[in-house]
């Protein structure tokens, strides 16, 4: 039986006990301890046991050669992997097979048997082999061996010596590091005297009878003329040049040689010398650029002086003239100067200046009410796309893109051939609306998505919001653009109840809160359940009493059964024989009918910023949001708060379209100008200056409570805005349908109930009577409601 592995040791271990190791687990390998590792688990035992046989069968005839054990070995040390072992197995066994076969001659008998043929030497060489004997270990003295020295001739075999001695038990006293003297060669080259040799010795020979034939020069003077001479160019008895340096030589002047004191002089016989001949000047580099400009040339000194003419002023010779008195008197300019003054002209000149206050975009001074009255354009509607997180949102909408042709089917494959490249091919129709990197990659909307659709009667903007509890603030700033919600729901088993429980609650009580009366509700995913109508119908029950309960009325909600991801019901009928059962209307149908809420184009103007962003050089600034109340058009001057700041509208668009004017109820962009970036952000307001918000600090609000509130901090979420604040005081919990008061400050407002709350921000922000709060706290919505008045 193999040993259990240290893998399968650590996999039973107590994490309990206070020594996991114990001492004898490394000392005592033959005890008890020992038989315990080798015990094994029945379940062990019994997959060894089958996978033995397992083995044998696969094996087949090599098996007859294979015992148990081996098998057994392979199977523990491959975790019982069958295929694995028998590979294993199969390699062994061919390679015993061929080793078998082919025994390879062992490196001793292959030094015995060169030490045999290398004996007599071709240079008569003799080769000494020693031995020097290994240090015997320590034993009983009765078992001990002399040691003696051991000398091998070099003439005899190895095998010979170790007749009597099995292999790989040789006795200490016989085992011996056996050396052999490296062979020591003549210091001559390769194979004697050789040509090399005596080309060598000729040039010798040759160098010393030149060194002995030329004179001797005894003094260091006459040793420098003499290398002079073998350097020298050219001499004065041979006008041939010799080999001349690639590069012209610069020469030196000789150094000042100091006088020595005169001795009397010998006569010595003269010796002829050569004498030095130096360049002539023709032969030298002329001098660069930088040279000739710092230090001049040869022919600039030889040149003449330049003559400059006088430049003296003329005046400097006359008698009468005094520089010191150039600049005493006043300059012609001052002079002309207060002669204006005094005829006044400055000040006429002053009073024609002025700051014009008109803008640079001129207006049309249109009456935008009446225009939009009278323009007889399609019905515009905005609606949010609500549901918990991978219900099918963005597949569902990229489906009613695709059957509406706003995307073609070009592009449509190309966003599958991508999504197939990450192993997502079901989410091409997604990325119609994800179109980030971040929103592909993990498969979830981030950031509010805008598309439009345009219909016969009606045009639409579709707010994509993100599903997950993370992006509930995004979700809370769509929801703030729209008129009504499309509610989509996972009809597949499970998924509707872990939906219900999750976001799809949380959505529906915020949307409600925004003011939205009417929901569709699209029951998604219908061909996951064979388009089943009892679970249609059940879904159809369960949703009807949540949204009753939460103050939708049931004559305002409608029910789609639909399949984004085959287009079922979206845009055209089911064509599936087992949707039979309904006949009703599909969702473009539904969005087409929905009854919208009034525009308030006659107050004052109020736009929420939902995004700035920056333009082209032409529009630095510009921003987008939907305008609540009143109109705007090209050339007016807003008033941003809480900066308290003025633009002027440069141009709008309006569904990617230019356009002259935009009314409430639309999500315009507006290009402005004369406004620095750093006043204007998302939350802000756009106002008219002559009616502006009112900036608070706290404020009364009516508020439902979706989780238990008390005094705490809060975040205040209004349209688009997100700011830090608190709940400070629980005025009075009121009835929920007449708004009485039923009890003045309570300590706690359970869920379900409405109160009158004081919310407290941190700093002043543009909130007036009518505006719908959003409270939030921890990540997780208390509640929402209207707000009052000004605290």
């Amino acid at each position: 039986m193999p040993p259990k592995s240290g893998f399968s040791r650590a996999r039973n271990v107590d994490y309990d006990d206070d020594d996991v190791y114990d001492d004898e687990d490394y000392y005592d390998e033959g005890g008890q301890n020992a038989e315990a590792e080798d015990a094994m688990t029945a379940d062990d035992k019994e997959q060894m046991r089958i996978g033995t046989i397992r083995v044998r069968e696969a094996l087949g005839n090599m098996s007859d050669s294979t015992s148990d054990q081996k098998i057994q070995e392979a199977l523990w040390h491959y975790y019982y992997d069958v295929s694995k072992s028998v590979s294993y197995l199969k390699n062994k066994l061919g390679t015993e097979v061929k080793k078998e076969k082919t025994k390879p001659i062992s490196r001793f008998d292959q030094a015995a048997s060169v030490a045999d043929q290398n004996a007599p030497t071709t240079t008569g060489m003799s080769t000494h082999v020693h031995v020097s004997h290994v240090k015997e270990p320590a034993r009983p003295a009765a078992h001990r061996l002399p040691l003696r020295s051991i000398s091998i001739p070099t003439n005899a075999a190895a095998t010979d010596f170790f007749w009597d001695v099995p292999w790989g038990n040789v006795p200490f006293n016989r085992r011996g590091i056996i050396t052999v003297d490296a062979p020591h060669y003549k210091g001559a080259l390769l194979g004697g005297s050789s040509k090399l040799a005596a080309l060598a010795a000729k040039r010798r020979k040759e160098r010393e009878d030149a060194e002995a034939a030329a004179p001797k020069v005894d003094s260091d003077a006459d040793s420098a003329i003499a290398m002079l001479d073998k350097l020298s160019v050219r001499t004065k008895e041979n006008n041939n040049p010799s080999r001349q340096s690639r590069y012209l030589v610069r020469r030196r002047s000789p150094s000042p040689v100091l006088e020595a004191p005169k001795e009397p002089e010998t006569e010595e016989p003269e010796v002829p010398q050569p004498a030095v001949v130096i360049e002539s000047p023709a032969q030298r580099a002329s001098a660069s650029l930088f040279a000739s400009t710092l230090c001049g040339t040869d022919a600039a000194a030889k040149q003449p002086p330049l003559q400059l003419p006088d430049l003296s002023m003329p005046l400097a010779a006359h008698q009468s003239y005094n520089t010191m008195d150039a600049f005493s008197g006043p300059s012609p300019d001052d002079i002309k100067r207060k002669s204006k003054l005094a005829n006044g002209d400055l000040a006429e000149s002053v009073e024609k200046l002025a700051v014009a206050d008109e803008p640079r975009t001129k207006s049309k001074n249109l009456n935008v009410v009446d225009v939009f009255e009278k323009s007889g354009m399609k019905r515009m509607a905005n609606f949010v796309v609500l549901g918990h997180v991978d219900h099918g949102k963005s597949t569902l909408m990229g489906r009613l893109l695709y059957d509406l042709k706003v995307i073609d089917q070009r592009s449509i494959d190309k966003l599958r051939k991508e999504a197939e490249l990450i192993g997502k091919s079901s989410f091409a129709l997604a990325w119609v609306m994800d179109e980030t990197s971040e929103e592909r990659s993990r498969g979830v909307t981030v950031d509010i998505a805008t598309n439009y659709i345009e219909t016969e009667k009606s045009r639409f903007t579709i707010l994509d919001a993100p599903g997950h509890k993370d992006f509930i603030p995004n979700m809370i700033s769509g929801a703030s653009q729209a008129d009504f919600p499309v509610l989509v729901i996972d009809a597949s088993t499970n998924s509707f109840e872990s939906g219900l429980k999750g976001q799809t609650k949380e959505h529906i009580l915020i949307a409600r809160s925004m003011g939205m009366q009417h929901i569709i509700v699209a029951v998604n995913k219908m061909d996951t359940v064979a388009w089943s109508k009892a679970r249609f119908d059940d879904i159809v029950k369960r949703m009807t009493t949540f949204l009753t309960e939460a103050s939708f009325l049931e004559k305002r909600i409608t029910f789609i059964p639909l399949a984004g991801l085959t287009g079922e019901n979206v845009a055209k009928k089911i064509e599936n024989s087992a949707g039979h059962w309904y006949s009703g209307e599909t969702l473009l149908e539904a969005l087409e009918r929905i009854e919208l809420p009034q525009r308030n184009v006659r107050k004052a103007l109020r736009l929420s910023v939902a995004d700035v962003f920056k333009g082209d050089m032409r529009c630095p600034l510009s921003i987008s949001g939907r305008i609540d109340a009143g109109t705007l058009q090209v050339g007016d001057v807003v008033l941003a708060l809480p900066a308290n700041e003025t633009a002027t509208i440069k141009s709008i668009e309006v569904q990617d379209a230019p356009v002259d004017w935009a009314v409430a109820g639309q999500i315009p962009t507006l290009h402005l100008t004369d406004i620095d970036p750093v006043h204007l952000r998302q939350g802000d307001i756009v106002c008219a200056p002559k009616e502006p918000v009112k900036l608070v600090k706290a404020f009364t609000s009516k508020l439902l409570a979706f989780e238990p509130v008390l005094p705490m901090p809060v975040e205040v979420f209004r349209s688009t805005l997100n700011s830090p604040g608190s709940i400070r005081t629980l005025s009075a919990r009121l009835n929920k349908f007449t708004g009485e008061v039923v009890k003045k400050k309570p300590r706690i407002v359970k869920p379900g109930e409405v109160a009158r709350v004081v919310v407290q921000l941190e700093r002043e922000l543009p909130i007036e009577e009518g505006m719908r709060v959003v409270l939030r706290e921890r990540g997780r919505t208390v509640g929402a409601g209207l707000m009052e008045n000004v605290a």
